[in-house]
């Protein structure tokens, strides 16, 4: 590094901490190896960045600006640069949104502890200096809040509409928004809720349409055909029961062969499946059940030619090969029991709904199930888009919506977007940093400079001078204007509570506080050592 040959010539001064060659080297290596991916991912930050375009090694191809879905997909060989996308996944569980701002605020403060320890400062104090800065931040925030009730419909459409405005299919977001809203305050009790199971709003892709299709239903839907040729495809006052076993002719459980000499015994094989599979059938109408789903089965088919035709004679609708990972979701929607063998299927295991019906979506067909009797805490969003890459980009920008209002059903709270709190938090511990001594002083007017790289990317990514841009916002802070942001569709600063831009405290707070986490394990590691394969 320069600075190392600078100071070799002048010599080290007692007062500043000068370490070892190779562990300065393997530091800065790591820095500059973060800092690499956060510049990678930091022109897609805000409402006017870049998305990006992701080619697997299958040739599938990927468009999107979601900081996690980048990282996730990237091929990133440092050990140092994999603790970035480990923090990016962190933030996705955490908050559900925030995650390019996660990476890009460790990129700066990356940057400003270089700068310091180039200045002979030892990792260590930096490390709990920046440790120290980070719980003043959070405290800072606290104060900044605006409360938020349940109730208030209008916030929470407009922080979800803050999130989806960053986000390829933008352009839906006033449509998309009610939607994310609706759903999560479908299956919480808002009274006493403090989380949302997002495994209770259940996503179900269909290609055709538009994102405008797009629409939430108070009920269940399947995305395969009703399965029986010539059987009903709408039924009312429907009783659903729910099968895990199969009505297919049993198989051995090991590989043999059946040699059937004699056309007799062939006639006789046939007759003893068809009347197993009758029994069956009927077992299934006697209880009742006129809509059948049947789990996808690996071992043998789940349900066999005969056994349709069957059904479709008994006027029961089937649904065939719904997957083992929505057995929960299903059963909690329907309020039926899994049967798992056909001695069990008795009348109490069956769930009811008003109308179970075929519909037709674009060029392919879906079932839906609504006016379900007792209904479970469940909603189902049915995302409609005319290519596969939108569907997937719908997808992923419902669930961050998603996750903004599970954010401030956590922690009721929330607080202006557009770089204000960031800029606000600079200053004010640019000023707390004035009280104090030392090191000290220095890490944290050097971790308060480094907030600043939120704004001056917004700034950057819409187009505007970042350098002027920023000076004139913190101008504004400076005067006490506690909410002026950066509002990259006007190109100017302004109220930006006005332009109702909202987001929950806990995005904020868990961006400088898992940030702040990954910057200090990365200073405090001074040697990389590879292991022999065992």
């Amino acid at each position: 590094m320069p600075v190392q040959a600078v100071r070799k010539a002048g010599g080290p001064s007692k007062s500043e901490y000068n370490d070892k060659d190779k562990p300065t080297q393997i530091r800065y290596s790591n820095i500059t190896a973060a800092k690499a991916v956060a510049e990678a991912i930091r022109t897609s930050l805000g409402p006017r960045g870049m998305d990006k375009m992701i080619q697997a090694a299958n040739g599938d191809v990927t468009i999107t600006n979601d900081g996690a879905t980048i990282l996730k997909q990237m091929q990133v060989l440092h050990p140092a640069a994999k603790m970035l996308v480990e923090l990016s996944k962190a933030q996705d569980i955490e908050a559900g949104d925030g995650t390019t701002s996660v990476v890009v605020m460790a990129g700066s403060l990356l940057e400003a502890s270089a700068k310091l320890l180039s200045k002979g400062i030892h990792p260590t104090i930096i490390s709990e200096a920046f440790q120290k800065a980070a719980v003043k931040c959070v405290e800072l925030l606290d104060s900044m809040v605006k409360p938020l009730e349940l109730s208030d419909r209008e916030s929470l459409l407009k922080s979800a509409s803050t999130s989806l405005n960053s986000k390829v299919v933008c352009q839906y977001a006033s449509m998309l928004a009610p939607i994310a809203v609706d759903a999560v305050l479908k299956v919480i009790d808002p009274a006493t809720a403090t989380n949302v199971d997002l495994n209770d709003i259940k996503i179900v892709k269909k290609l055709g349409g538009t994102i405008e299709d797009t629409e939430l239903i108070d009920g269940l839907v399947f995305a395969s055909r009703a399965g029986t040729a010539g059987g009903p495809s709408k039924v009312e006052k429907a009783k659903i029961g729910f099968i895990q076993f199969c009505i297919s002719p049993p198989k051995t459980d090991m590989e043999n062969q059946v040699i059937v000499s004699d056309y007799t015994q062939m006639d006789r094989v046939l007759r003893e499946e068809r009347n197993y599979i009758l029994d069956i059938v009927k077992k299934i109408k006697k209880a009742g059940c006129n809509v059948l789903l049947i789990q996808k089965s690996i071992l043998r088919d789940a349900v066999s030619d005969l056994a349709m035709h069957f059904l479709a004679k008994m006027k029961i609708l089937v649904v065939k090969d719904v997957e083992r990972e929505d057995v929960e979701f299903v059963c909690k929607t329907l309020g039926c029991r899994p049967i798992a063998s056909v001695d069990h299927f008795l009348p109490e295991n069956l769930g009811s709904a008003e109308l179970v019906e075929e519909v037709q979506t674009g060029s392919s067909k879906v079932i839906k199930c609504t006016g379900i009797q007792c209904p479970g805490q469940t909603v189902t969003v049915l995302i409609r888009g005319s290519n596969k890459l939108v569907l997937e980009e719908a997808d992923r920008s419902i669930h961050d919506a998603l996750c903004v209002i599970r954010c401030l059903v956590k922690k009721r709270a929330l607080i202006a977007g557009g770089g204000a709190p960031e800029i606000e938090l600079a200053i004010r511990l640019a000023a707390f940093a004035n009280t104090l001594s030392g090191m000290e002083q220095y890490c944290f007017r050097a971790f308060a400079e480094a907030l600043e790289i939120i704004p001056f990317t917004l700034a950057e990514n819409a187009g505007l001078n970042p350098i002027s841009t920023v000076t004139d916002l913190r101008t504004r802070h400076a005067q006490g204007e506690l909410t002026a942001g950066i509002n990259v569709r006007k190109g100017a600063i302004t109220n930006i509570l006005e332009e109702n831009v909202l987001q929950p405290l806990l995005v904020s707070t868990s961006v400088i506080t898992l940030a702040s986490e990954t910057v200090r394990c990365i200073l405090k590691i001074d040697d990389i050592v590879n292991c022999v394969r065992s």
